[in-house]
């Protein structure tokens, strides 16, 4: 027979009182932490301003001022050219700022007919607030091992809730678990993201989700690097459960495939880039890819460069990376026609939403077919 051990009255008052100091830690934990993410980030819309005048003031002044109304008036000639597929390309992070709205709005007003983005903007900012999840207004002068402790990230002077971002990492595990075991590209794993959305029967025109509002408009969303970001996460939970069997995998050629089908379909494309890196070269590349097949095949009698482009960067060209490159440049690859094109050396969240407020007040959006690229993939 096991004998325990009698607790005497004096270790018994000391159980309590260390449980009811680590209790008394815990609540002062949460409260610092519910005091820290109590200030919402909002979102920028571009419904509520009109950028016209200022834009067309921007025309007749100098430096980047007349280069992003140079870009503007790109934007919309590429909604007013009826053979113009637009591809929009997404780098940095940009709707922990306030900018989701407003590519929302670029999609939900027929502006965009594909998205090439970065997992991060896709999955841990725009999926993550469609799950009901936010991003706080925040400061980049903290203590950061004060927001470890509080399983707070910080994104330059916006934060997010690491247990939040852990349960968005868990959803695209369930989403994995359930499809059938093959290969995916992240377009296809983007669409079943919003079929998830659309069948929580989220009202999204309170909640703004651009994986959401892609779905039901038929826009393609590509993200080369899937992995790089919260999905990541929940897909090598997932694969850790399935060692030895066929499994979900993304597979980044049937991306770049699929992309190419778009340009081969595509009369004229336009290229509306913000940021640079991946999105950028994988947008830019689908020129030479199309050429490569039509060489083959004869699917169309002869592949364009990209008509139009624009891109809003802070990146400059003088170290040689991708995302400061000039479109002058991309044009000797063969990527872009030299005719109609802007550079605009701004930070995207001053630019991007004059850009959008533009084109949106302009309304040549209103006359503009759906593609619906979805469809023919």
């Amino acid at each position: 027979m096991k004998v325990v051990p009698k607790i005497t009255e004096k270790e018994k008052k000391e159980k309590e009182e260390t449980t009811g100091e680590n209790e008394k830690e815990e609540t002062t934990k949460e409260n610092e932490k519910k005091e820290i993410l109590s200030n919402e980030l909002k979102h920028i819309d571009i419904e509520k301003f009109n950028a016209v005048p200022i834009i067309e003031e921007f025309e007749n002044s100098g430096f980047q001022a007349r280069n992003l109304a140079m870009a503007a008036k790109i934007y919309e000639n590429m909604l007013n050219d009826k053979e113009c597929s637009v591809i929009l390309c997404l780098a940095g992070s940009l709707f922990s700022t306030g900018l989701k709205k407003v590519v929302y709005d670029l999609v939900k007003f027929n502006m965009v007919d594909a998205i090439v983005s970065t997992g991060a903007i896709i999955v841990d900012q725009d999926f993550f607030e469609a799950l009901g999840f936010k991003h706080y207004i925040g400061t980049n002068l903290i203590d950061d091992e004060m927001l470890r402790r509080n399983s707070i990230d910080r994104i330059y002077d916006t934060y997010i809730d690491e247990d939040q971002l852990r349960i968005c990492d868990e959803t695209i595990r369930k989403i994995a678990n359930e499809l059938k075991p093959r290969p995916y590209s992240s377009r296809e794993f983007i669409t079943e993201m919003g079929k998830f959305l659309d069948n929580k029967n989220i009202d999204n025109d309170s909640v703004h989700s651009v994986v959401l509002e892609c779905y039901k408009k038929g826009v393609p969303i590509f993200v080369p690097a899937f992995s790089d970001c919260s999905a990541g996460f929940g897909l090598i939970e997932y694969q850790f459960n399935f060692p030895n069997e066929e499994k979900v995998t993304i597979d980044s050629v049937k991306d770049f495939l699929e992309l190419t089908k778009i340009k081969l379909d595509a009369k004229e494309t336009g290229l509306v880039m913000i940021g640079g890196g991946v999105p950028k070269n994988f947008a830019q590349d689908i020129t030479v890819a199309a050429e490569v097949i039509n060489d083959k095949s004869k699917m169309v009698k002869d592949v364009r460069m990209h008509k139009y482009a624009i891109q809003i960067t802070v990146a400059d060209e003088r170290d040689g990376g991708l995302s400061g490159s000039t479109l002058k440049e991309a044009h000797s690859w063969g990527k872009v026609d030299d005719k109609y094109t802007q550079m605009v050396y701004s930070e995207a969240t001053i630019a991007l939403p004059l850009l959008a407020s533009y084109v949106y007040h302009k309304e040549a959006w209103k006359n503009r077919k759906a593609r619906n690229y979805n469809k023919i993939l």
